[in-house]
């Protein structure tokens, strides 16, 4: 899942796609690197920054999903957004997914999600939209299992709003509501969260706690997003909400090949103008 931001002010961007030809520009660039679902987002998750209206937010979103719909044939679009109408209007555009990161807070946005047929995506928060919470005994010595049991009552108010248990998908919410050491532990053992029975979403591009672990800024956790992957792969996640997609899929064609997932044949070769840099 690549990241589409279509707001002028995300943490880890650096501003060069604020226009929508070059949001466009950026999301075709994300697909020819591998991504297969683009996540579309009109609000920062900053919480430094105030919420944007809905009139505005559906301005910035709307055109983007239509275009991306009308440019890049096949390619699955997701809506970031916690707020019923701007999913409405998304989904009207062409959007098939609603990654909404309040924990279902309006459950206006699971009927909107029950009418139209399009997959909700269930993120563990015990934070409002734009609030900041990090507090270090906000949980107990089992946070993996109160994020379970958090889910399962999302799932349960999802599905008595007309949502099929098929639609859903289920985030742990990485730096959401959680201290980067309570990112970790639930992390460590995120494979739990396959007793829910649905795809996991892992949103773990450029978080805090990997750059509390290395100390680096958003756009310099490359290599911690990537060690990050690994682990999820491992752990059996089904999608990764990514910035930087190109290195992502080369890490796992080179897994692939090691592991014997997906054996190169005897012809393999690297072309000779890659042999040495320009």
């Amino acid at each position: 899942m690549g990241v589409v931001n279509a707001s002028p002010d995300s943490f880890s961007d650096d501003g060069g796609a604020r226009t929508l030809e070059r949001q466009v520009v950026l999301a075709g660039e994300l697909v020819q690197a591998g991504a297969d679902i683009l996540d579309v987002g009109g609000e920062s998750a900053r919480t430094d920054v105030p919420p944007v209206s809905v009139e505005e937010e559906i301005d910035r979103v709307v055109p983007l999903v239509q275009r991306i719909v009308a440019d890049l044939e096949g390619t699955i679009v997701s809506v970031d957004t916690y707020k019923p109408e701007v999913a409405a209007a998304a989904i009207a555009a062409g959007a098939m997914i609603v990654n909404d990161v309040s924990g279902l807070r309006d459950p206006e946005l699971a009927r909107v999600c029950a009418r139209t047929g399009a997959a909700l995506v269930l993120m563990h928060t015990r934070a409002a939209p734009k609030q900041r919470l990090q507090d270090p005994d906000l949980y107990g010595d089992d946070i993996t299992g109160e994020v379970l049991s958090f889910l399962r009552e999302r799932i349960e108010l999802a599905t008595a709003a007309g949502v099929a248990y098929e639609q859903l998908i289920v985030d742990p919410g990485p730096d959401f509501a959680k201290t980067p050491a309570q990112t970790i532990a639930l992390l460590a053992e995120v494979e739990r969260l396959h007793e829910l029975g649905r795809p996991l979403l892992m949103a773990i591009s450029r978080k805090d706690f990997i750059g509390a672990l290395t100390s680096r800024a958003p756009r310099e956790r490359g290599a911690g997003t990537l060690a990050a992957l690994a682990h999820g792969v491992e752990a059996g996640a089904h999608i990764f909400r990514l910035h930087d997609i190109a290195a992502a899929a080369d890490y796992l064609a080179v897994r692939a090949a090691l592991t014997g997932a997906s054996a190169p044949g005897r012809d393999l070769a690297l072309a000779e103008e890659l042999r040495h840099e320009p």
